[in-house]
């Protein structure tokens, strides 16, 4: 009789919102979704094992992103997302800081033909998958975070984010 895999159990996730910004159209619950995809996801693929997930994410305006993004990367403008990943601890538990700058979102959304919502679910698609580990610093990561990132978002109906959009 063929061995099956053993079931593997849904991580656990305790994720935390402070809305610096207004953002009615991502509530909680929206955005817990989409937390909770990535994380699936990721558990599936094998790259990292943990059994629950922490995560701070904070939308927040141009001034308080661009601080963030010259404070911790040195990098003086207001990025799209950024992510504080603290690996994952003895006890199974990932945990992770993710930043959304909703201005920013706002506008990449418009100057791409992007959904903003389409577009907001990738966001914070990458940046659960970089509290987990993942990154694109070479070409060979970035193809199976991509790749990872576009498999997640067909199965919620949403194109590949990184087709380039004609306009």
């Amino acid at each position: 009789m063929p061995m099956s895999k053993p079931n593997k159990t849904a991580p656990e996730l305790s994720l935390t919102i402070h809305y610096a910004v207004e953002a009615k159209t991502l509530p909680r619950w929206r955005i817990r979704s989409w937390v909770q995809r990535a994380m699936l996801a990721a558990q599936l693929e094998g790259k990292t094992s943990f059994t629950r997930m922490q995560v701070g994410l904070r939308i927040v305006g141009l001034k308080e992103a661009q601080q963030l993004n010259a404070g911790y990367r040195q990098k003086d403008y207001a990025t799209n997302v950024l992510t504080f990943e603290y690996g994952v601890q003895p006890d199974g538990t990932a945990a992770g800081d993710i930043v959304l700058c909703l201005p920013v979102l706002k506008r990449e959304a418009r100057e791409q033909r992007k959904d903003f919502l389409c577009h907001a679910a990738h966001l914070i698609i990458h940046g659960t998958l970089h509290a987990l580990g993942y990154d694109h610093e070479k070409a060979r990561d970035a193809t199976r975070m991509e790749t990872l990132e576009t498999s997640i978002l067909a199965t919620m109906g949403i194109d590949n984010p990184y087709l380039i959009h004609e306009k």
